[in-house]
């Protein structure tokens, strides 16, 4: 999974993945010190893989990741080529969603880009950079149709449709908010890869005051949020300078610290939680002497094309899984005493994964 982190020049994009990363991409009072993406592998956050471990002894832990991509900021006409133009909507179309940081705190230090702090206006300046760039994919797209559609009757269809999602990106809408007329056109979009069709969450940046009440008292955040609820985006409060002193410090020292700040969780440990939600992703688990891991899919996927996460010969050759969900085997203390306590379900090609299963697959190639 890949997120892309967004946003204006000096709204703290940098520094949150800094404290994301500890990956030290460079972070300034200037636009445009981000000037190649940089990337970083975020462990999911994830309590039950040192429990498993402990269980089995296993001599590694391997959690599921998030790679986060600070990209560079952009600026009104970006589309056109503005700052650093279409180098940030390239690599923008490569991640699956988008966390897009919003400045929503005062300081006269840190310079604007527009020279004052509205998160509303710069929000829709970024929609408007992405909604320009898919139009102006859409319209190539639509030009090597509308010369093929005299030869196969059969793209007119995709010819329409783009006729009417330009049409719809031309008004200022993104294309997310677009209603398709049948599964054709679906699948059509689909294959598209908008910018405006990803997923969204806004990280509001505050000031520290304002994090113990998650923002509740800040204007700016609550304009945020109730854009947010029109675009079925989620909000998340975050403050880029404390979660990056946060980040230097070890486990014991952070859960101090965020103590005294009257915080149950990092910014951090909620972003990435968030972030995983947003994409209808969930973890399950593998465990053993040699080790213990955590595998990423999507919700809904069933027992073979999760085995198949692993290695392609265990969807190929998926005769069964064993499944325990992890709190019974936990309880029952081992996979034999759990299969006495018959909480140990052996499960079929239709099985549908759920969080937090314990799977042992049998396969035969």
């Amino acid at each position: 999974m890949k997120l892309g982190i967004v946003g204006l020049p000096n709204v703290g994009k940098s520094t949150l993945f800094n404290s994301l990363t500890k990956a030290g991409a460079e972070s300034a009072n200037y636009p445009f010190c981000t000037i190649d993406p940089n990337v970083g592998v975020v462990a999911v956050p994830d309590e039950r893989l040192d429990k498993l471990a402990a269980l089995y002894d296993s001599k590694k832990v391997t959690p599921a990741v998030i790679e986060f991509v600070d990209i560079a900021g952009l600026v009104k006409g970006a589309s056109k080529g503005e700052g650093l133009g279409n180098q940030f909507l390239s690599n923008i179309r490569e991640v699956d969603a988008i966390v897009h940081v919003v400045r929503c705190f005062e300081d006269t230090n840190v310079v604007h880009v527009d020279g004052s702090i509205d998160p509303m206006r710069d929000v829709e300046t970024i929609n408007l950079e992405l909604v320009f760039s898919d139009i102006e994919i859409l319209e190539r797209r639509k030009a090597k149709v509308v010369k093929a559609a005299r030869m196969d009757k059969t793209l007119q269809k995709e010819e329409q449709l783009l006729e009417k999602l330009i049409s719809h990106l031309e008004e200022g809408k993104l294309a997310k908010s677009f209603v398709c007329e049948d599964e054709d056109e679906e699948e059509i979009l689909s294959t598209y890869n908008l910018l405006t069709i990803k997923p969204v969450i806004f990280a509001a940046n505050v000031k520290e005051e304002d994090l113990s009440n998650d923002g509740e008292n800040n204007e700016n955040v609550k304009k945020l949020r109730e854009y947010a609820a029109t675009e079925g985006c989620e909000v998340f409060v975050i403050c880029a300078k404390i979660e990056e002193e946060i980040s230097e410090l070890d486990d014991d020292e952070k859960a101090m610290f965020l103590e005294d700040l009257g915080l149950a969780e990092s910014g951090l440990d909620k972003l990435i939680k968030a972030s995983y939600s947003l994409l209808g992703l969930i973890s399950y688990l593998t465990s053993g002497e040699d080790e213990t891991r955590a595998w990423t899919i999507k919700k809904g996927t069933k027992a073979p094309q999760a085995a198949g996460k692993i290695h392609t010969d265990f969807e190929r050759g998926f005769i069964r899984a064993e499944v325990v969900n992890y709190e019974d085997l936990l309880s029952c203390g081992s996979l034999a005493a759990a299969k006495e306590k018959g909480v140990v379900g052996i499960e079929g090609k239709e099985y549908v994964v759920k969080d937090g299963d314990v799977i042992l697959f049998r396969f035969n190639v």
